[in-house]
């Protein structure tokens, strides 16, 4: 923490993975994988990013089980996925940029419907996201997982990735066991915090032993569910602690909110709920419309909007950390290098602009475009991207 401070600009080293700068672009589901494959369409969105000046791109999402889906069409870690996934990354290096690939399971929000399956969960419950009841994970059910996230692993050496990160946050499976407010079980996996936070530090493990030190391991951590009874920050700070200690990441991403409880409790700025009802199937439209504004909650945007929480866990421990939200300009990137940030993640902002660091590079006080209407979101369903940029032709 005493070294000078970094120039976010600058290569870096992330674990055994040299990247030309500290800048990432954060995992957004691009919606453009199609029976569970790579398509050319999704190379291309990666490509974008990668000549637009990231020193990383994270492809989204890839489960490490048929269940793990929150939509059937997903990318899933199978033998017929290989040739499009070393595709993807060969792409992406030919422009200069490293290229990880997000690792997890959906838990609750699996779409279940889709995938044909049961969503898993640390207990029953009904789930919204999938309109219908959970099934509690067994025992069988959570050694299944923690050996799909280390075959994940093992896949993404094969396929080119320089990087994985474990998705730990949103409420997906490992995020759903850390939550007291969803995971009500008696076992060693519910109760105390050391017994919820059991399952996100085995897959850790895992992945580290499968993986060894030939890529980069980063993992995204909520620090707040926005919820109440949630999993909140002095629990995450603690979990940040045992996850170092256990030595099984070279970074950790901090995020926060609740993709099955509050999903704007991430994104901060106008919640879009015409479009989400516009782009939902007959009668979730109709729902939408009538109670999306109890589940679709406003906050206000600022710049960094993360730090403050973030900067608990900064001082709570040495590894690397990578800052989210709300950086959008070279000035915000400094800030986080000077508070302790190893590297930033940027979503919206470069989905508005995927040149946006190449800019930044050639006039340091170029800023952003994004207005944080997050009409972005509703295109999950249709390929990810910015309508104003699609408006404008």
């Amino acid at each position: 923490m005493d070294d000078p401070t970094p120039d976010v600009l600058a290569p870096a080293e992330l674990g055994p993975v040299t990247l030309r700068n500290r800048v990432i672009k954060a995992a957004t589901y691009e919606g453009l994988s199609k029976n569970s494959l790579v398509t050319d369409e999704l190379i291309e969105f990666h490509v974008r990013h990668a000549a637009g000046g990231v020193g990383m791109t994270t492809v989204a999402y890839c489960a490490v089980a048929p269940d793990g889906r929150t939509e059937r069409k997903q990318l899933l870690w199978t033998d017929d996925a290989l040739p499009g996934l070393r595709k993807l990354t060969e792409a992406v290096h030919a422009e200069g940029a490293a290229v990880a690939a997000q690792i997890g399971h959906a838990g609750p929000v699996a779409g279940s419907k889709s995938n044909r399956l049961p969503a898993l969960a640390p207990s029953r419950f009904y789930a919204a996201a999938s309109t219908g009841f959970t099934k509690a994970a067994t025992r069988a059910d959570i050694e299944r997982v923690v050996q799909g996230h280390a075959h994940a692993g093992r896949m993404a050496i094969e396929a080119g990735f320089d990087a994985v990160e474990i998705h730990l946050g949103h409420n997906y499976l490992a995020s759903s066991f850390l939550s007291p407010r969803i995971n009500r079980r008696k076992d060693e996996y519910g109760g105390s915090l050391e017994n919820r936070a059991r399952l996100s530090r085995e897959i850790a493990r895992a992945v580290r032993d499968a993986v060894g030190d030939r890529i980069a391991i980063t993992a995204k951590l909520n620090m707040d569910d926005g919820v109440r009874r949630g999993f909140r920050l002095d629990e995450a700070t603690r979990v940040a602690q045992w996850l170092e200690a256990d030595g099984s990441l070279d970074a950790l991403e901090l995020t926060a909110g609740s993709s099955l409880l509050n999903p704007m409790y991430l994104f901060k700025g106008d919640a879009p709920l015409r479009e989400f009802a516009a782009a939902m199937p007959q009668p979730v439209r109709l729902g939408m419309r009538l109670v999306g504004r109890w589940f679709l909650h406003e906050y206000p945007y600022e710049d960094l909007y993360l730090l403050k929480d973030a900067r608990k866990i900064r001082a709570a421990v040495k590894m690397p950390l990578i800052l989210l939200g709300g950086v959008t300009d070279k000035a915000g990137m400094d800030t986080a290098m000077a508070e302790g940030f190893q590297f930033v993640a940027m979503g919206r902002a470069l989905l508005r602009e995927p040149d946006l660091i190449n800019r930044i590079n050639d006039e340091p006080d170029t800023k952003s475009l994004c207005i944080h209407c997050n009409r972005c979101m509703p295109t999950i369903y249709s390929g990810t991207r910015c309508v104003l940029v699609e408006q404008a032709g």
